[in-house]
């Protein structure tokens, strides 16, 4: 091996050392956050509020979760959050693909403009949205509702939904439901058969974001909801801040109960893509 290669191997194994340390710690500084809410969240009561501030934990308990599993609100507020999340999925994903599928495969009048205005709906800002979208469900019944929540949260993620699955379409062959019909399968039958397996990536990308979107929003929960046995765990979270001061201990301890049931779904749904993208290969 000549002089000449060896400096340009060592050269590059530098680069990649170095690449790999500004990766990890970037990682570090984004995994901060996460680490002190699961250490406050186990840690002793005496030692949240030490200063200077341990970044590790003499001892550990659970009697931040004791007490935050026990306020009166937890179960219901679960309840509700999972009701409104559960809702937005499965209705944006309905919806969503079936509008994409619409914009992806048939040419009709409007077409372009429709998608243009999927795009423009997104550049609105909630904020301009809550007084309107309050006075519109007023007057149709639907305050104090979480029925009234998932249509209100379907406003802005369906736009979202149908964008991105139409891109997920628009790169599946035709050819494959042509020949799926060709051999006798109606084209809801190659819908379902041949297109839907091969969608797997695109309706686990969509569901993520529906479910997180649908279980952290705050404001228009806070703004429709009033009864105490219909709001969302973000709601619940604030109970822990009262005039007397700030629960850190049960606050935190609430965050990671709220935080589990997003990543117990992302990691259901990931292992399922390789095997929807292996069985809509087949299947083509």
């Amino acid at each position: 091996m000549s002089v000449d290669s060896r400096a340009r191997r060592g050269s590059g194994r530098r680069r990649s050392l170095r690449a790999d340390g500004l990766g990890l710690l970037f990682c570090a500084v984004m995994a901060f956050p996460l680490y002190w809410m699961l250490l406050t969240a186990f840690r002793p009561a005496s030692e949240i509020r030490r200063n200077p501030p341990d970044f590790w934990a003499s001892e550990l308990t659970l009697e931040h979760f004791r007490r935050a599993v026990a306020s009166e609100t937890f179960w219901s507020s679960v309840r509700a959050s999972v009701l409104v999340g559960a809702g937005t999925v499965v209705v944006s994903l309905v919806i969503g693909v079936l509008a994409a599928y619409a914009v992806a495969r048939f040419a009709f009048a409007g077409r372009r403009a429709f998608v243009l205005v999927i795009l423009s709906v997104q550049m609105i800002p909630l904020a301009g949205l809550i007084i309107p979208l309050y006075l519109l469900l007023s007057d149709a019944g639907l305050t104090d509702s979480l029925t009234g929540v998932v249509l209100t949260y379907l406003v802005f993620m369906l736009p979202f939904t149908v964008w991105l699955l139409r891109g997920f379409i628009a790169a599946v062959p035709v050819e494959l439901e042509e020949a799926a019909m060709v051999d006798g399968c109606t084209r809801a039958g190659a819908f379902r058969r041949v297109l839907l397996p091969l969608l797997a990536p695109g309706l686990v990308a969509t569901s993520i974001y529906s479910l997180v979107q649908a279980w952290n929003e705050y404001v228009l929960a806070y703004v429709l909801l009033s009864s105490n046995d219909k709001q969302t765990v973000s709601i619940w979270l604030v109970s822990f801040q009262t005039s007397f001061g700030t629960d850190y201990g049960a606050l935190m301890a609430g965050a990671t109960l709220t935080a589990l049931p997003v990543v117990v779904f992302f990691l259901f749904v990931q292992r399922r893509v390789a095997a929807g993208l292996a069985a809509g290969a087949v299947k083509g």
